[in-house]
């Protein structure tokens, strides 16, 4: 269970413009994204401003954490860190 919290990243600071599609097109370079999941507001049905993305493996997720972390996306800082 311990590997499997090891493969899924939690990114933060998004656009509220960002979909899912952006996101996987924009993690995908860095490894097989096999789930990106975002945190929608039930009245408004707006991102929340934050995602999880979803490896095959740890080594892609540690390879997306070291490139991605603190990196403009869409005029944002965002900030990837372990789920």
């Amino acid at each position: 269970m311990a590997k499997r919290l090891s493969l899924q990243l939690f990114v933060s600071r998004l656009s509220s413009f960002t979909n899912n599609e952006q996101l996987k097109r924009l993690f995908s370079p860095f490894g097989d994204v096999t789930d990106v999941r975002m945190a929608v507001d039930r009245i408004t049905q707006r991102p929340k401003g934050f995602d999880f993305v979803t490896y095959k493996s740890d080594v892609e997720a540690q390879k997306t954490l070291k490139s991605m972390n603190g990196r403009m996306v869409y005029g944002r800082l965002i900030f990837v860190e372990v789920a």
